[in-house]
């Protein structure tokens, strides 16, 4: 099988995995799925999804399909680099190979202009044509006119919140912090018409390629707010070379007035993503998030 015949007959991938006649070597490929560099018969290479056995369940239905259909939508902005889809199944993914490479500030720069430029490609909603996911969890996708600041605390942060009350992973304490930053959800302010935005771009979603780019790997993409982007592109330690970024970002299309103030409420999301899917590992982080969603409006909280 070689590249070629994989896209014309993208159906036939399961069978040749199955029979070995594909070479396939296990690469990392983050915390949900199972990944592996698969290496075709005229040398070229596809990086590919499945879902993992250990998983104890069957794959949700439409994950992949959501999955693929956000990186078309990605790519067709014609700015950030995106892996083609080379094939799209029920039960699996395979995508353009890229070469990883080292972080630079030039690569860095340019990422910034062109995060700016997907951005400004823009959506006909808040939401999506699909239906979406968030890691393993479902996300509401049904296509809102908004405004944001609603659209958000219903679709991105109460869904998982009660995920995570449900589960155990938070106590009345955070979940109450978490009602608050809901209830005042307006006073943040901010509201922007829906950017193109990847939707899940913490660090470890920003490949560096050999070619001195940044790809996006690992989408939710919808139709949302920019800011949220660069919010979760500043968590778990924060993409390399960040500043530089964030600089490129503003020279290219400058943020609204207080968007450092509403970069934690743009982290809750994934926060609370993150005790609905691992449970109480990060109630901790939930509650410093929320907290400082709420001090950016002016409000000291006395509780812990």
């Amino acid at each position: 099988m070689d590249l070629a015949y994989l896209r014309a007959h993208p159906e036939h991938l399961p069978t040749f995995l199955t029979h070995q006649r594909i070479r396939e070597t296990p690469v990392s490929g983050g915390g949900i799925c199972a990944a592996s560099r698969l290496t075709l018969d005229d040398g070229h290479s596809v990086f590919a999804k499945t879902w993992p056995e250990t998983a104890g369940r069957p794959v949700p239905e439409g994950f992949f399909v959501a999955e693929a259909a956000g990186l078309h939508w990605l790519r067709e902005a014609g700015t950030v680099a995106v892996p083609e889809v080379v094939v799209a199944l029920p039960e699996l993914l395979a995508l353009e190979w890229v070469d990883p490479g080292e972080p630079t500030p030039e690569a860095a720069e340019r990422f910034g202009r062109e995060l700016a430029g997907l951005h400004r490609a823009g959506a006909p909603a808040f939401g999506a044509g699909w239906a979406g996911f968030i890691g393993a969890l479902p996300a509401d996708n049904t296509p809102d006119q908004g405004p944001w600041s609603g659209w958000f605390a219903r679709t991105r942060l109460v869904p998982y919140l009660r995920m995570s009350v449900d589960n155990g992973a938070l106590t009345r304490t955070e979940a109450g912090l978490v009602d608050e930053v809901v209830e005042r959800i307006a006073d943040f302010g901010g509201d922007e018409s829906p950017a193109r935005i990847h939707g899940d771009l913490w660090p470890g979603n920003v490949l560096w390629g050999a070619d001195d780019r940044v790809w996006l790997v690992d989408p939710a993409a919808h139709g949302g707010h920019r800011e949220t982007d660069l919010a979760q592109l500043a968590l778990f330690g924060g993409a390399p070379h960040l500043d530089r970024i964030l600089a490129a970002y503003a020279q290219e299309w400058p943020l609204a007035d207080g968007w450092r103030e509403r970069v934690p409420l743009h982290q809750l999301h994934l926060m609370l993503v993150h005790t609905a899917l691992f449970g109480g590992t990060y109630r901790d982080a939930v509650g410093r998030t929320a907290r400082s969603a709420l001090a950016g409006l002016g409000r000291a909280t006395v509780d812990g």
